[in-house]
C-alpha cells in the first residue's frame, strides 16, 4: 500500500515538474510579449516551483530505493523520515530564495526568525533535537518494545517531535498484552529519562520466569525435569529456526525458593520474545500441569491446612 502511494506521488511530482519547466520557457515566446513586466515574475515563480517539485520527485525516487532494500522495519522508517525532512528543508530554501532577492537576505531573515522562535519554542526544539539523537543513537526503532517513565509498549511511530507507542499491560491488564491504548510522549523525554528496550536484532529474547507452588514433600528432581522438558519442547515448536544445542545461552533453568506462606515454589526461567511472554507462559503451563497432576505420588500441591 505504501509503495503504491509512493509511486502515485512520484508520477504526480514528475508531471508537475515537466509542466512547470515548460511554462518557464514558454513565457518567453512572442505570443506572451503583451504580459510585459509580469514575465520575469512568472519565470522566477515557475522555476522555483519546478525546483520544489524536482526535490520532492527525487525524494520519492529515493524512497522507492529504500523500499527495495532489505532494511529492518525500524531502519527503513528512520531513513524515510530523514529523506522527507531533507526534502522539506531544501524546499524551504528554494521558497526563501524566491521570496527574497538573494540567499544572504534569506539567511539573515531566517537567523532573526530562528532567534525569536528559539525562545518561544524551546520544548518543540528540544524534541526535534532528541529526534536527531534517536536517529543517530538508535535508542529504539519502530517495532521495538520499550519502557520509559512508567510507559511500556510497542513503538509504532517516531515523529519529529513525539513518539507513539501501543501500550502493553497498563491499568486494566495484569499481563504483557497490548491494552488497546496509544501513548504519545515528547521525544525530549529520552534526554532526561532512562530507556528500557526489550527488543533488538542482536538480542531476540528476554528472560521470563513462571512459578509453580508445590509441597515440600514433592520429588523436586521430577518437578524440575517436567518443567525443563515443557520449556524446551515449546521453544522447539515456537522457534524452530534456532537450535538450542548451538545456543546454550538460551537454555532454560529451574530454581526453588521458599514462599512467604510456607510452601515451596518451583521457578522456571526461560527465554522468550518480548511480545510472546503471556502466550509462552500459557503454553508451558498447559503442557506441564497435566504431567505433574498425573504423578500424585511424586508431586503434591499445597492444599487445605498445608497452604
Amino acid at each position: 500500500m505504501e509503495k503504491q502511494h509512493n509511486r502515485k506521488w512520484t508520477i504526480i511530482y514528475g508531471s508537475v515538474a515537466m509542466v512547470l519547466i515548460a511554462i518557464y520557457y514558454l513565457v518567453n515566446l512572442p505570443i506572451f510579449s503583451s504580459w510585459g513586466h509580469y514575465i520575469p515574475f512568472l519565470r522566477k515563480l515557475s522555476l522555483s516551483l519546478f525546483l520544489i517539485s524536482l526535490i520532492f520527485f527525487i525524494s520519492k525516487f529515493i524512497e522507492k530505493l529504500i523500499y527495495s532494500q532489505n532494511h529492518l522495519e525500524g531502519d527503513r522508517y528512520n531513513l524515510l523520515r530523514i529523506v522527507r525532512f531533507l526534502a522539506l528543508v531544501f524546499s524551504l530554501i528554494v521558497a526563501a530564495s524566491f521570496l527574497f532577492q538573494n540567499l544572504y537576505a534569506a539567511a539573515v531573515s531566517f537567523g532573526l526568525i530562528s532567534l525569536i522562535l528559539g525562545f518561544a519554542l524551546q520544548a518543540p526544539i528540544s524534541s526535534f533535537i532528541a529526534w536527531i539523537y534517536l536517529i543517530l543513537r538508535r535508542s529504539y526503532l519502530v517495532g521495538d518494545r520499550i519502557q520509559i517513565k512508567g510507559f511500556r509498549g510497542d513503538v509504532v511511530e517516531i515523529n519529529y517531535l513525539d513518539t507513539s507507542i501501543l501500550e502493553c499491560s497498563g491499568d486494566y491488564l495484569g499481563n504483557d498484552r497490548r491494552s488497546g491504548r496509544t501513548i504519545r510522549f515528547p521525544n525530549s523525554l529520552i534526554l532526561r529519562e532512562e530507556i528500557i528496550n526489550y527488543s533488538g536484532p542482536q538480542v531476540p529474547f528476554i528472560w521470563n520466569e513462571t512459578a509453580i507452588q508445590v509441597a515440600f514433600t514433592s520429588d523436586l528432581q521430577f518437578v524440575e525435569d517436567c518443567l525443563l522438558e515443557a520449556a524446551r519442547q515449546d521453544f522447539k515448536q515456537k522457534y524452530p529456526r534456532i537450535n538450542m544445542q548451538k545456543h546454550s545461552l538460551w537454555e532454560p533453568g529451574v530454581y526453588f525458593r521458599n514462599n512467604a506462606y510456607a510452601w515451596m515454589e518451583a521457578v522456571l526461567m526461560y527465554p522468550v520474545e518480548p511480545r510472546d511472554t503471556t502466550d509462552r507462559r500459557n503454553r508451558i503451563l498447559k503442557m506441564v500441569l497435566p504431567k505433574l497432576n498425573a504423578a500424585p505420588a511424586q508431586v503434591q500441591f499445597p492444599e487445605g491446612i498445608r497452604r
